[in-house]
């Protein structure tokens, strides 16, 4: 062999030897990566599953809320209110006239008992017995 050649090759033995050496280091890097990305990828497809294991579930529906009775327009419905707010207990008709300083006749008594009897129909009173009134307590 050429004295000239030898020194060459010996510096492309030792090329190539740096180069075997940091693809191998690659080649590790790769692994680890490759490893990975396995991990990943495995742990988004349990994530899909838990998806479409939830989509799948019949909805819940939450607790049915009864949307708040609308009162009739007239004024004397807020005063009954108003007079129950600061009752202490359960009242009758004749009752909620004095207290509304209504003259205690037929026709006053009757009209107050009806107005009673549509506030308990909307659920904003309870009848706790026939011709008593009280607020209803949630």
């Amino acid at each position: 062999m050429d004295a000239q050649l030898t020194p060459l090759l010996e510096r492309i033995d030792a090329r190539e030897r740096e180069i075997g050496t940091a693809a191998e280091e690659l080649r590790a890097q790769i692994d680890a990566l490759a490893a990975r990305l396995r991990e990943l990828d495995e742990q988004v497809g349990n994530l899909a599953v838990t998806r479409k294991t939830l989509l799948a579930l019949p909805p819940t529906a939450p607790e049915p809320t009864d949307p708040p009775p609308v009162l009739p327009a007239h004024p004397a419905y807020q005063q009954i209110l108003d007079a129950f707010a600061d009752a202490v207990g359960p009242m009758r008709a004749r009752d909620l006239c004095e207290r509304l300083d209504l003259a205690v006749t037929p026709k006053n008594i009757e009209s107050t008992r009806h107005k009673l009897k549509r506030l308990v129909g909307l659920g904003v009173l309870a009848e706790t017995e026939p011709g008593l009134f009280a607020q209803r307590r949630p």
